[in-house]
């Protein structure tokens, strides 16, 4: 089962890296604008996405200007921050609640998550000002009773995650 799930695994990483390369760059541009300026970059993963948070503020090489969004201060955002929200789905309440308010406040945000086939309105993709796709909308390992299982959400995301932050490091040093 290993195999099976490490195969399909590097299959998700590589989708990601071919047909998202254009959003990673356009992210990062929105991103970097906070980075070398006087603002934050302000990170909200919903769920077990709060990952993602932890690793940008937490980890051995922490993002920079990166801080957790704490939403009861969502009002305290200005226009010279940044948003990074995170979710499983975009098409998940929490996060499109979020994503929503910060178009009413006009705080540029980029998103990460996987699109449903069939996206129901309102959705992360058309709120956000650049969004990375995940690609994982169903478990990877099919089941001898023909379920599936093995949904590795958080490890899709945190791979493009890295992937925005590589490139967020390649803009801001060209910046310097």
């Amino acid at each position: 089962m290993l195999k099976i799930f490490t195969t399909q695994l590097s299959g998700f990483f590589k989708r990601i890296e071919e047909q998202e390369e254009f959003q990673f760059e356009d992210a990062a541009r929105i991103l970097a604008q906070a980075s070398v300026g006087e603002g934050f970059i302000y990170i909200y993963g919903v769920e077990e996405m709060h990952a993602i948070t932890l690793e940008a503020i937490s980890s051995a090489e922490p993002l920079s200007q990166a801080k957790a969004l704490p939403l009861h201060e969502l009002d305290q955002l200005t226009s010279v921050d940044r948003v990074l929200l995170v979710s499983r789905f975009s098409t998940d309440n929490k996060a499109v609640k979020i994503a929503e308010r910060l178009k009413k406040q006009d705080i540029p945000f980029v998103s990460i998550a996987a699109v449903p086939k069939e996206i129901a309105e309102p959705s992360l993709t058309a709120l956000a000002d650049a969004h990375i796709d995940t690609k994982l909308l169903k478990p990877l390992i099919p089941g001898e009773d023909g379920s599936r299982f093995g949904f590795p959400a958080m490890i899709v995301a945190l791979y493009a995650y890295y992937g925005l932050t590589f490139t967020l490091k390649e803009i801001v040093e060209e910046y310097e």
